[in-house]
């Protein structure tokens, strides 16, 4: 009777809710602990921006296999008219296209086989998935991170 009793108080302490399976992040987190953002390159005075280099920054390994969800803005890879499938996800607008990239640890290939709306893509939006510390090459820019997506969504607060 007494080994019942304390089987039940202990089941009376356990949470009754359910943890949030993703957290919520934003783009410091990427950081490993005690560095920040580095600073970006100078911008070429003729506007050639493939002469810029990308900087290297050192990823958060602590986040390797973590489920996460990350706002951020889409530089489209692959995909359709429709529907991309493959990404870059970087923490500002303009990002690789525009302007030069960000440093490696600030920029995330995303692979989404479901594919997201391509109408959805030019605001920010929010990604859930599983992060790995694996580094990737594109055309665009280099990344510290990948993804593998199970949600794309608009960004709401």
């Amino acid at each position: 009777m007494l080994r019942l009793m304390v089987l039940l108080a202990g089941l009376l302490v356990l949470p009754t809710q359910a943890a949030e399976p993703f957290k919520t992040l934003d783009w410091d987190a990427l950081l490993p602990p005690g560095q920040s953002v580095l600073p970006p390159p100078p911008v070429p005075h003729d506007g050639d921006m493939s002469s810029v280099p990308q900087p290297v920054g050192e990823v958060n390994k602590a986040l390797d296999g973590q489920e996460i969800r990350l706002p951020g803005f889409v530089v489209p890879l692959e995909g359709d008219a429709k529907k991309v499938t493959a990404f870059l996800l970087v923490p500002y607008f303009g990002a690789c296209i525009h302007v030069p990239p960000p440093p490696t640890n600030q920029v995330v290939y995303v692979s989404y086989p479901k594919g997201a709306p391509v109408d959805d893509l030019w605001d920010a939006i929010w990604v859930k998935g599983k992060i790995k510390t694996v580094s990737t090459s594109q055309d665009m820019a280099n990344t510290g991170y990948s993804m593998e997506a199970v949600e794309v969504a608009v960004y709401e607060e």
